[in-house]
């Protein structure tokens, strides 16, 4: 059998601007878009001077939030790295624990872990839905780990692994349950890294729904911005009281005195950042379905193009196609920077997928399982532009 051919940049090029409006001469990544009640809503955080961290539209926000995932708490924080670093805490991650943390990922989920005083224990995924591949963690657990009275223990470190951070990238659900399965067999804390996955849902629930607790990402790129933000979910009430309680510096409430009970974080959100979001959050529905015919276009203007395919929304879920993602069919580093440079020289800010986690310098000494799969993907995964703008 003969080797396939790999397209051309040109015919790259080519059916990405078939893809997109004809009068843009610019597509950005990923850029907001404030066309609803943004200005009104943020007038009057100013004509009313509150613009801190409390106010009525945090609590909206978090509503909207509650409301929008079926989701039983929403605490909003400052950013998303906030949000993942107490969604740790509130796990009972501790200093010298690892944590399990996919290498396909952006660099705030390994800071995050290392803010927590823990140490990224970094694991591979799976082509389909580019998340954590479950039966091969399940394999390198095995291999790497056992279970003692206190839990799961690397036996090559000694240190605890506490948990399992699972990304949904670039907003397509990961396979949750059989993560959850893996997690309930070595003793471990399902953490859904949903900071892209706004919007998307796995077997008809909205992600965030299966882990013991979420993160949510309103960074300026995400489909919906407070400008900058984040939120922990939990379906646990308890929980939900403890992370308001946390990221609000532990303050024990009263009218006037200072009291504070343990160490806690200055991570609430703002109440001028939550204005903004609770005007996105109205547009959601419209963002998520302008996004989704975006997507379409772009398979149809790829159909036949041979060598690359468009990643489709997993089995069994329905995704926000935060960032829609065209696949080499061979890894091949010299193509995806050929075909990076000819679509920025169009006007089409395409971008790679991030350095993987354990080819940064900070984590190369990393405990890791064998990442054969990421570092093939590397080489395969071209972001295109992906604004709600560009599907209407």
């Amino acid at each position: 059998m003969s080797a396939a051919i790999p397209p051309s940049v040109s015919a790259i090029v080519a059916a990405a601007r078939a893809a997109l409006p004809v009068d843009r001469a610019e597509m950005a990544l990923h850029e907001p878009e404030f066309r609803g009640a943004e200005w009104t809503y943020v007038k009057e955080c100013l004509d009313t001077n509150w613009v801190s961290s409390v106010g009525s539209y945090v609590d909206r926000f978090e509503a909207q939030l509650r409301d929008c995932t079926g989701i039983a708490t929403a605490t909003a924080t400052v950013n998303g790295t906030a949000a993942l670093h107490m969604a740790l805490l509130l796990s009972g991650v501790q200093h010298g624990d690892e944590v399990l943390t996919p290498t396909l990922t952006f660099v705030a989920t390994a800071n995050a872990v290392c803010h927590a005083g823990a140490t990224p224990h970094f694991v591979d995924c799976e082509p389909r839905t580019l998340g954590v591949d479950a039966a091969r963690l399940d394999h390198h657990l095995r291999d790497t780990a056992e279970l003692h009275g206190s839990g799961c223990r690397n036996r090559r470190s000694g240190a605890p692994i506490r948990a399992l951070m699972a990304m949904h990238v670039f907003g397509h659900p990961c396979e949750i349950e059989a993560l959850a399965e893996v997690c309930a067999r070595w003793q471990l804390t399902l953490i859904e890294d949903a900071a892209e996955s706004l919007g998307s849902f796995y077997r008809g629930r909205h992600t965030g729904h299966v882990g013991y607790v979420a993160a949510l990402s309103f960074n300026g790129n995400k489909i919906v911005t407070t400008g900058g933000g984040g939120a922990v979910l939990s379906n646990d009430i308890e929980l939900g009281r403890r992370a308001k309680h946390l990221t609000t510096t532990a303050r024990v409430p009263h009218p006037w005195l200072f009291l504070h009970d343990e160490v806690g974080y200055n991570y609430r959100l703002p109440n001028l950042n939550a204005a903004l979001g609770c005007a996105q959050m109205e547009r959601l529905p419209d963002f998520l379905e302008r996004k989704r015919r975006l997507a379409g276009r772009y398979a149809d203007a790829f159909r036949d193009v041979g060598g690359v395919s468009v990643l489709h929304e997993p089995p069994q879920a329905r995704s926000n196609y935060w960032l829609n993602t065209l696949l080499l069919d061979q890894p091949d580093l010299a193509l995806r920077d050929a075909a990076l440079v000819g679509l920025n020289d169009a006007g089409i800010r395409a971008r790679p997928a991030w350095t993987l986690m354990h080819k940064l310098p900070m984590y190369s000494v990393c405990p890791r399982m064998p990442l054969p799969v990421a570092e093939l993907l590397e080489a395969r995964i071209i972001n295109l532009p992906s604004s709600a703008s560009l599907g209407s």
